[in-house]
């Protein structure tokens, strides 16, 4: 039997082996690797099969990052859909077979679609938009119009009724002129309405039986500026201002007689649209 001193010794061997540092049996296994690979790959030269040559890692290829493209401006896209639909028309007119044909009707209709979307989407944004409603200055709708036209006749006749503190009309006819027998009773309707003073001027000395008291012309209109001599022509003269505003020429209704005048001497340009 083994002695109790020869088993003390074991156990102390066994303490100091189980309590040896791990760098030593890293060590201890790294100069194993090191005695493998220079069996194997020094001695025997096993090569690339026993890993004695590392494969060298395979560079994958880099994508190419593509430049982003430009966006086609809108009025050049325009400007190709035009093209390209006069393009296809031209050809199914000079070459009527049925694929040419129905080449230009599919493009057509997809085009015709295009436009009634962005009908759609005006309307929608100028119901949307007060700002963009050009009907609420200018309604077309039959109730609104009526209220407008209302309204527009009211300031109409203001102005009216205050026109002879500051102008008269000259009113120039020619006896053998047809469309002046017309004129002249709707010249004298409105004036005798508003009191206003007509100067009736007789371009060729005939008379006129709606304004006996007329007078023949004496370069009237020259010295006005006017250069037209046609007949009837209706001429307001401010007597502040010294100066002449040809209302119009030709055959004229009351009403539309009145909304020129009311324009021309109450309204600056571009107010009223």
């Amino acid at each position: 039997m083994m002695s109790i001193a020869s088993r003390l010794a074991l156990i102390l061997i066994s303490a100091v082996v189980s309590a040896a540092p791990a760098s030593a049996q890293r060590v201890e296994s790294t100069e194993r690797s090191t005695a493998a690979d220079t069996l194997y790959c020094q001695e025997r030269k096993l090569g690339y099969w026993f890993y004695c040559a590392k494969p060298i890692p395979k560079n994958e290829p880099q994508q190419e990052v593509e430049p982003e493209q430009e966006a086609i401006p809108a009025a050049q896209e325009l400007e190709a859909i035009t093209s390209e639909l006069r393009e296809l028309k031209a050809r199914a007119i000079l070459y009527p077979t049925r694929d040419n044909v129905a080449a230009y009707i599919r493009f057509q209709r997809a085009q015709l679609d295009r436009a009634s979307l962005f009908s759609d989407v005006w309307q929608r944004a100028i119901w949307q938009d007060p700002e963009l409603d050009y009907t609420l200055q200018r309604p077309v709708g039959a109730l609104a119009k009526k209220q407008w036209q209302d309204v527009r006749a009211g300031e109409r006749d203001n102005v009216m009724g205050r026109l002879s503190e500051r102008y008269g009309l000259f009113y120039f006819f020619s006896a053998t002129c047809g469309p002046c027998e017309v004129m002249s009773p709707i010249v004298k309707g409105v004036a005798s309405r508003w009191g206003i003073t007509v100067r009736a001027i007789s371009t060729d000395g005939g008379p006129s039986r709606h304004f006996p008291d007329y007078r023949v012309e004496t370069n009237q209109r020259e010295r006005m500026g006017l250069e037209t001599k046609a007949t009837p022509a209706l001429v307001l003269w401010d007597s502040e201002a010294k100066r002449p505003i040809p209302i119009g020429y030709g055959v004229l209704s009351a009403d539309e007689l009145q909304d020129r005048i009311y324009l021309l001497t109450s309204k600056e340009a571009g107010h009223d649209y």
